[in-house]
């Protein structure tokens, strides 16, 4: 079942407007310089596989349906995945899983996802990280974390309709966490542990937790097709438990 886009009452016309302005805005950030100096090298230096590729060597924004009621949330860039096409979870191999999985669920038209022009559309869904620039050996550090949260906060706030948060490991669940804390949701305290398929549900709302499709975990078995599946059919039921 994919989510019925709501344009009505609950999402501005204006929604896709906003968020075109905010990401013009985050194109020019600056913020940190250890993942600029890093971004930009990555995109003159290259991989030999790409070296006849354009990198976007640029912060690069979220992406999907400004109605969605999902939101997927990752960790930051890849330095020669999206730092190069400048799509979140575009033309690696952790967003070949991704987005295969969306297309499985009906939250994508396409299975493909292998550059920023390659036709592939989302459906009820975003697709967004709390760090938008790649990161030295994909860490970065609390500080650019917290230089980044603004960005973070300003753009869920323009995406009025999402009801279930779909986290691509600890760093993304405990950013949204952050998120939701800044922004004045009632908690509980202690925070729920971190756990693959684990959900927690916060009023109208619900966060679903799913280990990071980094080939880290998808080469070893931790996660697998079948696991990423059943975490985004329970998103899928969330959603329409909301409804």
């Amino acid at each position: 079942m994919t989510p019925e886009r709501d344009t009505t009452s609950q999402a501005p016309l204006d929604a896709a407007t906003e968020l075109e302005v905010l990401e013009k805005s985050l194109l020019s950030c600056r913020a940190c310089p250890r993942l600029v100096a890093w971004r930009e090298e990555v995109a003159v230096t290259k991989r030999a596989s790409f070296i006849d590729d354009d990198y976007w060597g640029r912060p690069v924004p979220g992406f999907g349906d400004p109605w969605a009621s999902i939101a997927v949330i990752g960790l930051a860039p890849a330095a020669h995945g999206a730092n190069r096409t400048g799509r979140m979870f575009t033309g690696d191999r952790s967003g070949d899983w991704l987005y295969r999985a969306m297309f499985r669920a009906g939250l994508a038209n396409q299975a493909a996802s292998v550059s920023a022009d390659d036709g592939l559309e989302l459906n009820g869904a975003w697709v967004t990280a709390p760090v938008r620039c790649a990161p030295p050996e994909n860490k970065p550090t609390p500080e650019e974390r917290s230089n980044c949260a603004a960005w973070f906060d300003a753009e869920l706030a323009l995406l009025p309709n999402v009801t279930v948060f779909v986290v691509l490991g600890q760093i993304g669940y405990h950013a949204l966490w952050s998120h939701l804390h800044r922004t004045g949701e009632d908690l509980p305290k202690p925070r729920p542990k971190f756990g693959h398929g684990r959900e927690v549900t916060l009023g109208d709302r619900s966060i679903v937790m799913s280990y990071h499709v980094s080939q880290q975990n998808t080469f070893t078995g931790r996660l697998t097709e079948e696991m990423l599946d059943a975490v985004f059919t329970s998103a899928l039921k969330a959603v329409s438990e909301v409804r």
